[in-house]
C-alpha cells in the first residue's frame, strides 16, 4: 500500500503545471468533450506507465543492490531539481484532432509523456519499492487527479493553483526519498 500512496502523492504533485496537464487543459478548451479526454488519458498514462514500471522493475536485475540504492537515490534527487524547473508546453502536441477526441488524447498523452518527469519518477519508484501494480496504479491514479480537473474546470482553476508552491512541494518530496535512499531506507526491499 505504501508503494501505492507514494506513487499516488508524487505524481499528482509533480504533475500540476507539468506539460501534459497544460496539454488536458488545451484539449479540453478545444474540444470541449471531457468523457473522450478523461478515458484518453487514463489510457495513455496506463500504458506509458506500465512500460514505465516494467523498466524500473528490469533494473533492478541488472544492478547490485548498493548501486541501486545510489542509482535511486541520485535519481530521486535529480527529479526534486528537475520538478523546479517550469514545463513548457509545445502546440504540436494537440494537433492530431483527425483521430477525434479520444484518438487525439490517447496519442498526444502519451507521447508528452516520454521522457516526462512522471514517466522517469515511475521508473525509479518501480525500482525502489519493486511493485510494478502498485506503484503503476499510484502514479496513474495520480495523474488522473492531477488531469481530470483539468479537464472538468479548465481555465476556471488554472489561475487559481499555486504552482510554483506545489512544484517545491513536489521537489520536497523527491529530495526527502532520494536523501531516505542513500541512508539505506530500501534496505527492507532488498537494496
Amino acid at each position: 500500500m505504501e508503494a501505492f500512496l507514494v506513487s499516488t502523492g508524487i505524481v499528482a504533485l509533480a504533475e500540476i503545471g507539468d506539460k501534459t496537464q497544460l496539454l488536458a487543459f488545451i484539449l479540453a478548451a478545444k474540444f470541449r468533450k471531457p468523457i473522450p479526454i478523461v478515458l484518453g488519458i487514463l489510457l495513455a498514462t496506463l500504458a506509458n506507465h506500465a512500460v514505465a514500471g516494467l523498466l524500473g522493475s528490469w533494473i533492478t536485475t541488472l544492478l547490485g543492490p548498493e548501486t541501486l540504492r545510489w542509482v535511486l537515490g541520485v535519481s530521486f534527487i535529480a527529479m526534486a531539481l528537475w520538478t523546479l524547473i517550469p514545463d513548457r508546453f509545445d502546440e504540436k502536441d494537440a494537433r492530431l484532432a483527425r483521430f477525434g477526441v479520444f484518438g487525439t488524447t490517447l496519442i498526444a498523452f502519451f507521447l508528452a509523456e516520454m521522457g516526462d518527469k512522471t514517466q522517469v519518477a515511475t521508473v525509479a519508484l518501480a525500482a525502489q519499492y519493486q511493485d510494478v501494480l502498485q506503484v503503476v496504479a499510484g502514479t496513474t491514479f495520480g495523474m488522473m487527479i492531477a488531469n481530470v480537473p483539468a479537464v472538468l474546470l479548465g481555465d476556471r482553476i488554472a489561475g487559481r493553483l499555486p504552482v510554483r508552491t506545489v512544484h517545491f512541494i513536489a521537489a520536497a518530496v523527491f529530495a526527502i526519498l532520494g536523501v531516505a535512499t542513500l541512508l539505506g531506507a530500501g534496505e527492507r526491499f532488498g537494496f
